[in-house]
């Protein structure tokens, strides 16, 4: 039961970290992606040159060299440093587990693991990720921002990734004053910047602006779930 009082409800978690190994990993890295890139475009007999690539999504069982290992642990604490923030709120309302102890003991488990190369104006569409409760996307390579920015078409959108927000469907025809401001804006643009990791709850819509540039747009991405160290994955409450 909510107590008297504003209560913000309904709220869009979403997290940005910064990888402090990626000047160290990324070279490494870029070889062997490259490499598994050129592999799986000759399994299914298509050319390497093409605008936009994307691997199978076994990338954790593939890509078996010690940066691609540092850098799914990074991702793993970032996961659970997001997890937390975003349920921080939930035990004062339902008498769950608290948060700061559950950080400890929960296993993550990534359910898919997967890279895309893209140049030449190539995106991805507005689309969302299932069989999860979280997703990310992780920059690998791509121009620097000034030169980035400088594009004659795409300007600072230029290989940004797109969230819409979830009132982006009400919005189309809503009178908007500023009595429901709260309402805008209706997606948010995120810079890709080399190193930076960006999760998000896995039903949130999202896209991959439209990139060209000197260096080809280099991401990672991976759908994540969440359990219990032991017993069920519920939230548990205290008393009946």
């Amino acid at each position: 039961m909510l107590t008297p009082g504003f209560h913000a409800l309904w709220s869009t978690p979403l997290a940005i970290f910064q990888n402090p190994l990626a000047a160290l990993q990324h070279p490494v890295l870029i070889r062997a992606l490259q490499a598994l890139r050129l592999a799986q475009c000759q399994q299914r007999g298509v050319a390497t040159d093409q605008p936009f690539f994307a691997s199978d999504d076994d990338l954790l069982r593939r890509l078996q060299i010690a940066e691609g290992q540092e850098l799914v642990r990074f991702f793993v604490e970032s996961l659970k440093e997001t997890i937390t923030q975003a349920n921080t709120r939930i035990a004062p309302h339902t008498g769950a587990t608290p948060w700061g102890s559950a950080r400890r003991s929960m296993q993550i488990v990534i359910e898919g693991l997967w890279f895309q190369i893209s140049r030449a104006g190539a995106f991805h569409d507005v689309h969302t990720h299932g069989n999860c409760s979280w997703s990310g996307v992780y920059v690998v390579q791509v121009d620097a921002s000034p030169e980035r920015e400088q594009h004659p078409t795409y300007g600072v959108a230029n290989g940004a990734t797109r969230f819409i927000g979830p009132y982006f469907q009400s919005l189309g025809g809503a009178h908007v004053d500023l009595g429901n401001a709260y309402l805008l804006p209706p997606q948010l643009d995120v810079a890709p910047v080399v190193g930076q990791l960006i999760v998000f709850p896995a039903w949130l819509a999202h896209q991959a602006l439209p990139y060209a540039g000197e260096a080809e747009r280099i991401i990672l991405s991976f759908n994540a779930s969440v359990h219990a160290a032991s017993g069920s994955d519920q939230l548990h409450r205290y008393g009946s």
